[in-house]
């Protein structure tokens, strides 16, 4: 593949990626006003959110199943189509009811433009471009989750938030039309094709150990952004809404260190890439204990640099160790992503509860052991 073939295909994948998950987060910036504008609870509104990631971790594996069957083209338009008219209806409808079921219907059809396109990449492209593209992958889901939330939050509010539907359905519907007519064509598939079911895949301990890293790795990350507006919010922070929101744009770095993750790959093996990422992170924990805003933005930072680092690594060496069944694989790595993100979320609000800000370091600590482990066993196989 030449350079700007290659290039084309990074600046693909990524639009494809960033629009679909332009969709997933819109309404979180606006729950309040949600919940004022329909008159229901704050857990009510949040159906609007939670319903699109049901939808997600629900279709994740059959979408897996179809990715090893049918060519990615198809998927892509058939997800594109349903994922842009879903967010039509949710800025048509004035009930709340309907609101809530066309998200879950976008959530379902998310993985036929992420979890697909991933599969296609995996079983089409040569080992030494898998781990870059797959960065630029990681990359996209971050830029895709922040313009959700500015589209929802910062851009529309002055006229109104329905419009955020609008602008992200015509996005995905655009990349998923690029995408359809821009993906070269799969390897041809010649006679019977030999797959692995989701349980066969599972009874693999190296396939098992890299999935540690996006249950383990989401727990902790989802955690901490999840539960600093409490934390800045209260003594001796006092940090207001709007300084806790402009700290949600050290994701950025997120795009930044997903390709470079892939090159670190490519030249110092997945594994050292994933103890890398993991001693960053530990360190970054560490520092949001100092009772300094500066600190804590510092660790932010860092929070970002060590958890994409290990997420694009993770991602490159799973498929490395694929002969097939791609989209099964890939679909259980982003079922693992979605449980250790709830997972984390649940029993870090225990610790918040119990211990405060420490607790939930503590706990955060403890969970990277998962990636850690990971990563020592793929670098003691990078060195035999």
């Amino acid at each position: 593949m030449s350079k700007t073939s290659f290039f084309s295909l990074q600046v693909l994948v990524f639009a494809l990626v960033a629009s679909a998950f332009a969709n997933v987060y819109i309404t979180q910036p606006v729950l309040p006003v949600i919940r004022a504008e329909f008159g229901v609870s704050a857990s009510v509104a949040s159906l609007t959110v939670s319903a699109v990631i049901l939808g997600i971790a629900l279709a994740n594996l059959p979408f897996g199943m179809l990715a090893d069957r049918f060519p990615v083209q198809v998927l892509i338009l058939v997800g594109g189509a349903v994922v842009a008219g879903a967010g039509l209806v949710c800025a048509a409808t004035p009930d709340l009811g309907v609101l809530v079921a066309a998200r879950f219907v976008q959530g379902l059809f998310v993985p036929a433009l992420t979890t697909c396109l991933a599969a296609y990449l995996a079983a089409n492209l040569p080992l030494e471009s898998l781990n870059v593209v797959m960065g630029s992958y990681v990359a996209s889901t971050v830029v895709g989750g922040l313009s959700s939330r500015l589209l929802g939050g910062w851009i529309h509010p002055p006229l109104h938030w329905r419009y955020a539907f609008v602008t992200a359905a015509v996005l995905v519907l655009a990349a998923s039309l690029a995408a359809a007519r821009g993906l070269p064509p799969g390897a041809p598939r010649s006679g019977p094709q030999v797959t692995e079911s989701f349980l066969s895949l599972l009874s693999r301990p190296p396939v098992r150990r890299v999935l540690l890293i996006p249950f383990g790795g989401f727990f902790v990350f989802s955690s901490i952004f999840n539960y600093l507006p409490f934390y800045l919010s209260a003594p001796p922070f006092g940090a207001s809404t709007e300084m806790i929101t402009l700290l949600y744009l050290t994701y950025l770095l997120g795009v930044l260190m997903g390709p470079i993750s892939g090159k670190i790959s490519n030249r110092l093996g997945n594994g050292m890439t994933m103890l890398l990422g993991c001693g960053v992170f530990a360190l970054a924990i560490l520092i949001t204990l100092i009772k300094s805003m500066l600190a804590v933005v510092v660790a932010l930072a860092l929070v970002c640099t060590g958890f994409f680092a290990v997420h694009a690594a993770a991602a490159g060496a799973l498929n490395r160790k694929l002969a097939s069944s791609h989209g099964r694989a890939n679909s259980l790595y982003v079922l693992a992503y979605y449980l250790g993100g709830a997972g984390g979320i649940t029993l870090s609000g225990y610790a918040y509860g119990a211990g405060g800000w420490p607790g939930v370091a503590a706990l955060g600590l403890l969970m990277l052991a998962l990636p850690l482990y990971t990563g020592l066993k793929e670098r003691q196989g990078e060195m035999r």
